[in-house]
Formats: C-alpha cells, sequence, structure tokens
C-alpha cells in the first residue's frame, strides 16, 4: 500500500511545537511536514501533497494584520475547501472558526494554567471524544475565545470559557484547550519573553507536572483518534 502524504503542520510561533501529538503521528506511521510561520511568514504550501493539516497555537491573535496570520487563514481555507482532515489548537481553533464565519474576540478573563473542561453530550459519541463523560483537568493558555461556526458541533465547555472544542463535518477538529503540552512545554512557555506580561499576572505559580501524566494518556487517546481520520480519509 502506498504511503499516506505527509501531513502538514503550521507553526505560528517556533516554541509552540507538536508537544504529544508527535507521537501519536509516529504510532499511526503518519509523516509530516512542519512549516514555522514566525520564521516564513509569507511560505506557499501545495495542500494537494498532505493528507491533512495541524495548526498549532500562537500569541497572536486570529485577527491581527500580519503577514503570517494572513497566510494561515489563507491555508486553513484551503484545506477545508479540499475536506482534509483539520486539527486546531488554541490559536489554531479560533482560525479554523475565523475562516468558517465564527467571531473571534477577548474571553472575558484569561485562562492560563490547569483548569476542567466539561463535555458536551455531543461529545459523548465524538469520534475524538467518546468515553470521555467525566471533566477533565487540561492545560490553558488563551485570552481570546471564538463564536462557534454555523453547523459546528459543541464539544467542550469550560467555567470561564464557554467554546474549548467544536467539531465540523466528520473530520474537522478546533481544540481550545491545549492537550498536546508536555512538562518541559510548560516550562518553556513560562519563559518565553512573548509569554512574560501573562506570567506575571498569574496569581498562582503553575507546576508544570501537574495533572501531566493523565493529559499525556488523554492525548495518546484523542490524537490516535484523530490520526485514524486522516488514515480514513485516504481509504
Amino acid at each position: 500500500m502506498a504511503r499516506i502524504p505527509p501531513v502538514l503542520v503550521l507553526q505560528n510561533e517556533s516554541f509552540e511545537t507538536l508537544g504529544w501529538i508527535d507521537p501519536a503521528l509516529r504510532a499511526a506511521d503518519l509523516a509530516w511536514k512542519t512549516v514555522d510561520l514566525s520564521v516564513a511568514p509569507d511560505v506557499r504550501v501545495d495542500l494537494e501533497a498532505h493528507s491533512g493539516l495541524i495548526v498549532m497555537g500562537g500569541p497572536m491573535s486570529a485577527n491581527d494584520e500580519l503577514e503570517q496570520v494572513k497566510t494561515a487563514l489563507g491555508i486553513v481555507e484551503s484545506a477545508l475547501s479540499r475536506r482534509l482532515p483539520v486539527l486546531g489548537v488554541c490559536l489554531g481553533a479560533q482560525m479554523i472558526a475565523k475562516v468558517m464565519g465564527g467571531a473571534v474576540y477577548r474571553n472575558p478573563v484569561k485562562e492560563i494554567g490547569w483548569a476542567p473542561v466539561f463535555w458536551t453530550a455531543a461529545a459523548h459519541d465524538d469520534p475524538l471524544f467518546a468515553g470521555l463523560t467525566s471533566p477533565e483537568t487540561v492545560f490553558h493558555w488563551h485570552g481570546e475565545t471564538f463564536d462557534l461556526p454555523h453547523g459546528a458541533v459543541w464539544l467542550a465547555h469550560s467555567e470561564n470559557c464557554r467554546h474549548q472544542a467544536f467539531r465540523a463535518g466528520s473530520n474537522i477538529y478546533g481544540l481550545q484547550f491545549h492537550l498536546e503540552v508536555t512538562p518541559a512545554m510548560i516550562e518553556d512557555w513560562l519563559s518565553q519573553e512573548a509569554n512574560a506580561g501573562d506570567v506575571r499576572e498569574l496569581a498562582v505559580a503553575i507546576d508544570p507536572h501537574a495533572n501531566a501524566a493523565r493529559l499525556a494518556e488523554l492525548s495518546s487517546l484523542v490524537f490516535g483518534r484523530w490520526c485514524e481520520l486522516v488514515q480514513a480519509a485516504q481509504e
């Protein structure tokens, strides 16, 4: 059987990497190509040569008039038009929502650190989240939120942010929370100059290892299932 074309990974910031998505792709024997838009903001990509799209987070806004943001939104729009499996994390989820007509705007509060997400009834039999019925403590780092795109299925919420996850169609997902982060990534984010303002506002220091073991389990399950959608789309 011919090898599945690589998944395209868009990094909006160099330090916002795949994290736990990396081993999920490897376990599924899926190759990937990473493009760092903070280094190559006007990059051109051939989505015909890719089997899916992953859009990572970043400290900028989906509303910013930055070349790299415009490039990312254009790539997301092309992927959606081609019906590729798409996974957006944090800013990536906001970009998907924006391309699909949803507004992106400031959340009433910044969510930074460990906090539970609660699954909607629709999530209980969703291809990615099936079987998850109890709240799960996951990692957050965002100041903006989005309106649910028209026709999208609402999958999760938190106490401070209504739209934490959605599915559009059968294989397009937006996750506001960071299911992908490893303890090392959290430590790195806390040290980044781009995040210094947020870190200064924290009332309580973040323990990078709190809930990390469970997050790794959830990541393996959820991202593994998304990889299965990529494989199924090639059949």
